[in-house]
């Protein structure tokens, strides 16, 4: 498998979306219509590499502080030379 390693930056949530989740029961944040912005990303071809990358990342002082976020995602099989 390949993996995706993305390192975003944590969108702040307004009180107004906090209301418009309790009243339309729908999601607080679309990924797939606004993703968050990336500041950074990484491929890995085995779970065990990305989550190296990952915990790499995450030692970043942003991630620590909760500015930014990490993120793994799968992608599919791995790359044919």
């Amino acid at each position: 498998m390949r993996y995706l390693i993305i390192r975003t930056e944590v969108r702040p949530v307004d009180l107004t979306d906090l209301n418009a989740l309790w009243s339309e029961d729908a999601p607080l944040r679309d990924e797939t219509e606004s993703p968050e912005p990336r500041r950074q990303t990484a491929e890995a071809d085995s779970l065990e590499a990305a989550l190296r990358l990952a915990r790499a990342l995450a030692s970043v002082g942003a991630v620590r502080a909760g500015r930014q976020r990490v993120k793994v995602l799968k992608l599919g099989q791995p790359r044919l030379i």
